[in-house]
């Protein structure tokens, strides 16, 4: 490929990365960051135009942001960081728009214990993020003496009424990604991979007759199906000798904690704040990944004071769901909001408190605490950079597509702030 910016061929001794030569690094930077926001955009998208929901304004954006940030139309700092934070606006919709999406198919999710484990008889397994493949498994095995379970980011599906309503939606399997190939290797049954965060296949890997991949997503090895048929899954699940009784986990899981659902509590929640009783409310979440260091967001979880609210989405809780936290008057201090695209749900939050309290969101007593991973969790923080929100914490390590410039400008403009310690951050955020 030919760069038009030192005039040689990509990998020539004048240009090394295409499209770079030459460029200033922290337009770069943002370029590479809003090319993270479009890919967590277009994720979002994708599942919501599945269920029948679009927004031309989302589409419209995609087009005018990719242009901008891959054909060298614009050169200004300034442009870059305002279609940067466009992209967190944009972000917003189309989690509105899928979450408008889940609630009109499926019903607005309800609290739910969700059992971990084995039940007797055959196993299947879903991970991943779509819930329409999830339905169309559950009608298709129903009354063939299969369990179906499942795994990572489904695990928010047994929130929804008309997905829990199926007796063979057995319970949840495994925790985060990340453990997937062990996890895997033991699962007596098929898996059926509907999104991203699954690992590739290496020889190492004996259950890739196992794997059954739907929609856009691939793995080399893997068994594709190109629509929601799942009689191969459901033959396949058949041939495997069946779990012989029920072998229930250590622990229960809860989820479904929709906004719906906690602004049906805002009263109580409000009057506990002003009792006393709830002093901060803390979101933990976001990606979760094998990276050394992860385990901060464990410790800090069990550090949180025992008068504060835990909020939680996305892979990120897999560190702490399982343990247990209590309730205050009732209200359980472990709030499970769902997937990543259920930012939208903590947003809502925030903004019903900020309203009850007369006040903006940077003055109520919420704290947020991010792990990043992947293009999600970057369009989700440019959605809360959108809106003005303040003094993120962010880990366990900066972006590395982000300049020291381009940190710096958003550490002076939003006061965003990389983890230190549980104990340092828990000092600085309590006073």
């Amino acid at each position: 490929m030919f760069c038009y910016q030192c005039e040689q061929t990509a990998g020539g001794s004048g240009c090394t990365q295409m499209g770079v030569c030459g460029k200033n690094p922290d337009i770069a930077s943002l370029q590479d960051t809003l090319i993270f926001g479009l890919k967590g955009i277009a994720a979002y998208a994708h599942h919501a135009r599945e269920l029948g929901a679009r927004d031309e304004q989302v589409d419209a954006f995609m087009h005018d942001a990719m242009f901008f940030t891959l054909t060298n139309v614009n050169f200004s700092l300034e442009r870059h960081i305002e279609m940067v934070l466009k992209c967190g606006e944009m972000n917003l919709r189309v989690m509105e728009l899928l979450d408008k999406a889940h609630v009109e198919r499926f019903g607005a999710p309800q609290p739910a214990n969700v059992f971990v484990g084995l039940k007797k008889g055959h196993s299947i397994l879903i991970t991943g993020h779509d819930f329409l493949d999830l339905e169309a498994l559950l009608q298709q095995t129903e009354g063939k003496n299969i369990n179906v379970y499942t795994h990572g980011e489904m695990l928010p599906g047994h929130g929804y009424p008309k997905l829990a309503k199926y007796p063979h939606f057995a319970g949840h399997y495994g925790t985060a990604w990340q453990n997937q190939r062990k996890e895997f290797e033991a699962f007596p049954g098929p898996i059926v991979v509907t999104t991203n965060c699954v690992m590739p296949l290496t020889a190492k890997e004996t259950y890739a007759d196992r794997i059954f991949l739907r929609s856009i997503t691939g793995l080399q090895g893997g068994i594709q199906l190109n629509d929601r048929d799942f009689s191969a899954v459901i033959a396949k699940a058949l041939e495997i000798p069946a779990v012989e009784a029920d072998q229930a986990g250590e622990y229960t899981l809860t989820t479904g904690f929709h906004h719906s659902v906690i602004l049906s509590l805002a009263d109580k929640i409000i009057e506990a704040v002003k009792a006393g009783k709830i002093r901060r409310f803390f979101l933990i979440g976001g990606c979760d990944g094998a990276r050394p260091g992860r385990n901060y967001y464990t410790e800090i979880a069990q550090k949180v004071p025992k008068d504060c609210i835990i909020l939680t989405l996305a892979c990120g809780k897999y560190r702490f769901n399982h343990l247990d936290f209590g309730d205050i008057d009732g209200i359980p201090r472990l709030l499970d909001l769902g997937q990543c695209n259920n930012a939208y749900s903590a947003i809502q939050v925030a903004l019903a408190l900020a309203g009850a309290f007369k006040c903006g969101v940077n003055d109520l007593p919420l704290s947020l605490i991010l792990s990043w991973y992947e293009q999600k969790a970057v369009a989700i923080l440019l959605t809360l950079l959108h809106l003005g929100v303040q003094n993120i914490h962010v880990g366990p390590t900066p972006p590395a597509f982000l300049t020291p410039n381009v940190f710096k400008v958003l550490q002076d403009n939003y006061n965003l702030k990389l983890i230190t310690t549980p104990d340092e951050d828990l000092k600085a955020i309590l006073g």
